[in-house]
């Protein structure tokens, strides 16, 4: 095991990484219109997606890389050009989220919840690397065991975040959030081209 201050180090860096808080402005965006059950169900969807997805990425992630041959870059670009189609439906207009009368409303917010919330925003290719690299700095049951706490204390914060957002939201109004909800589909398309990017220089190293 290793001793309390790497771990501290390898928390702090995964929450830098996940950035929960940078992503409230999306959150918002993604969730408009959804009553507060729904939103409460997001929340809930995407904060234990998060800890199922990097739990897997810590106990058998480079494993199942490797079986497939799938690089953490061709990674990158697949959750760039899924980001991308995001941002194209917020720019124009189209909701991301359902009514809230709508019946399909358990599909659809678990939809949301899982993709593009919990991945590739913020359980992406960078936290994933990341989980997969930590687990490789120690040994032993400990080790792992303390890894797994530090991703459900990371899960709990994206819960927190989720509670936050409906607040923000409440005080910027319909018009606000219609208008922010545009200015995020252009951020997120921004974002969208980083992942692309930098999954293309890793897997060209020319273009870098």
């Amino acid at each position: 095991m290793l001793d309390f201050t790497e771990y501290s180090k390898i928390f702090l860096s995964l929450f830098a990484i996940l950035d929960p808080i940078g992503i409230i402005p999306i959150i918002i965006a993604f969730t408009v219109g959804l009553s507060p059950l729904k939103r409460a169900r997001v929340g809930r969807l995407a904060s234990l997606s998060v800890i199922g997805i990097l739990l897997v990425a810590l106990l058998i992630g480079e494993w199942v890389l490797e079986f497939f041959g799938i690089s953490i870059h061709s990674f990158r670009v697949a959750g760039g050009i899924l980001l991308l189609l995001m941002s194209i439906t917020m720019l124009f207009g189209n909701k991301a989220a359902p009514d809230p009368g709508d019946s399909t409303d358990g599909d659809s917010t678990s939809s949301i919840a899982i993709v593009p919330l919990s991945t590739p925003l913020l359980a992406g290719p960078g936290a994933i690397s990341a989980v997969i690299l930590d687990a490789h700095k120690g040994q032993g049951i400990g080790h792992y065991a303390v890894l797994s706490l530090e991703i459900l204390l990371l899960g709990f914060t994206v819960w927190l975040t989720f509670l936050v957002a409906p607040w923000i939201s409440q005080r910027l109004g319909r018009i606000g959030t219609s208008v922010f909800s545009r200015l995020m589909g252009l951020l997120l398309a921004a974002i969208a081209v980083e992942f692309i990017a930098g999954g293309l220089r890793g897997l060209f190293p020319a273009l870098g």
